[in-house]
């Protein structure tokens, strides 16, 4: 459990996003279709889990919703390392019908105190890594 990472997304989806990409994301937050049993052999779901975090703190969550011109998606989750490669094929399908730009969430290491941001330029996900600011002496 010690390579853990928390996610945060933010981000709404244009209505022109497609089934298959809405039906990949609703298998990653576990919202299956009445009667259809998750796959036992498919993808880890990454966006599925939720109550109280076990490493990041807070609450894990993962929600989306119609809109008037598309999809609002929120999640909080925690991600182990082994997993992230298949996160980011996850937001970089997510960030071709994105109908945010600039920040859409943030991914951090456990241990660390400030995050990598996830931006979207023009359907292109882009991690920026942020610094603290260097300490100044008083004086």
């Amino acid at each position: 459990m010690g390579d853990m990472y928390a996610v945060d997304l933010a981000l709404d989806l244009r209505a022109s996003v497609p089934g298959a990409v809405m039906d990949e994301l609703r298998r990653h937050l576990g919202i299956l279709p009445d009667g259809q049993d998750d796959e036992p052999d498919g993808p880890v779901p990454l966006l599925a889990e939720r109550g109280p975090a076990m490493r990041v703190g807070g609450l894990l969550v993962g929600e989306v919703a119609r809109t008037g011109d598309g999809w609002a998606l929120t999640a909080r989750q925690e991600v182990h390392a082994e997993l992230l490669p298949d996160l980011d094929a996850l937001l970089e399908r997510l960030a071709r019908h994105c109908g945010t730009e600039g920040v859409i969430g943030q991914i951090r290491f456990y241990e660390d105190h400030v995050p990598e941001l996830l931006i979207n330029e023009a359907g292109t996900l882009r991690r920026v890594a942020l610094t603290p600011a260097p300490v100044r002496p008083h004086g």
